[in-house]
């Protein structure tokens, strides 16, 4: 159920300094979730304790392209975007790196 409602985790200059300086990590999520199975699944999926969980929808951005022919214009998805606050201490490691020496 937690693959259902977390959909990928955003890696971003941005995402990445929250991580850094606030312990915040930040999910797409299906668009129909709401905070407390954020969290339930945040928690599940990653064996950690969340402190706070905040959600915002990104809007829909139109796109075009053209080609020989034509120009074809459309919209890309809006979608739901998650930022998880984890409690002091707690890490998740979403790289999966290892430790190389």
């Amino acid at each position: 159920m937690a693959k259902q409602i977390l959909i990928r985790p955003v890696i971003t200059e941005k995402s990445t300094k929250l991580t850094d300086k606030r312990n915040t990590y930040v999910f797409v999520v299906n668009k129909d979730s709401n905070k407390i199975e954020i969290k339930s699944a945040v928690e599940a999926m990653f064996n950690v304790t969340v402190d706070r969980v905040r959600t915002a929808v990104m809007p829909g951005k139109p796109k075009s392209r053209s080609t020989k022919t034509a120009i074809v214009r459309g919209t890309k998805s809006s979608y739901k975007k998650a930022m998880v606050t984890l409690t002091q201490g707690e890490t998740i490691d979403l790289l999966g790196g290892t430790n190389e020496e």
